[in-house]
């Protein structure tokens, strides 16, 4: 059973909610990107009053996952290519960097927490016949556990707060569900050896490698559909 990463007592409240199921619905792709988000149907459709609606929309945009133009409203966001690149740079950096702390700052029984959730993964893809390969948000997350592990409270806030969902939504959108799973799986578990034999140079290497193989085949599949739902045009 793996350990879940420590969280803030608990003060859950009606926005909370709301804020996480939209959230969700956006990530996973069931609110389009581009999608105008009109707050008299969500009240509706989540059964919630005006204020907190209001409260969990300010930190959807606060994730980066709303934004709001004058004279047009709050909209899903919708990265142009050239942004989309950008970020995939901004992670191959800074997630190459927390996994080398990983394999510096993780102990033995974190490492195996670690190897336990690879298993639990790859027996979910192995389930979806080697090609989905579907991470749950959080604890549950490869990447998410990898920068908690690297004790680094700054890259931390910057990877599971400020860009973690974004992020996690073109992961959802390009890579979960496509021919890159059985690649990806792969790949996670050379990171893990790399951190299990505290290799952080290897590690870094390696978890680089595979951001950019991830971008690359974001980039073919925005090159065969150029329409795709979740990209816009570059301004």
């Amino acid at each position: 059973m793996l350990a879940a990463i420590p969280k803030p007592p608990d003060s859950d409240t009606l926005a909370d909610r709301v804020f996480a199921q939209i959230r969700r619905a956006i990530v996973e792709g069931e609110i389009a990107p581009g999608s105008k988000l009109s707050e008299p149907s969500l009240a509706e459709r989540f059964a919630i009053s005006r204020g907190p609606l209001r409260e969990a929309m300010r930190r959807l945009e606060a994730t980066h996952l709303v934004e709001r133009r004058a004279n047009v409203g709050a909209r899903v966001v919708s990265l142009g290519a050239e942004q989309l690149v950008e970020l995939y740079q901004v992670r191959e950096i800074l997630e190459g960097l927390a996994a080398r702390l990983a394999a510096e700052a993780m102990t033995d029984a974190e490492i195996a927490e670690l190897q336990g959730l690879l298993e639990a993964h790859r027996a979910s893809v192995a389930r979806d016949h080697w090609q989905a390969y579907f991470q749950s948000e959080g604890d549950w997350d490869f990447h998410y556990r990898i920068v908690h592990g690297s004790g680094n409270r700054r890259l931390i806030a910057i990877l599971c707060d400020d860009l973690y969902y974004l992020a996690r939504m073109y992961r959802c959108q390009f890579g979960m569900k496509s021919e890159r799973a059985t690649a990806a799986l792969k790949e996670h578990g050379l990171i893990v050896d790399a951190i299990a034999e505290r290799d952080g140079e290897l590690a870094d290497w390696l978890m680089r490698r595979h951001i950019r193989a991830s971008r690359r085949h974001a980039e073919q599949c925005i090159a065969s559909h150029p329409h795709h739902p979740t990209m816009r045009p570059v301004a």
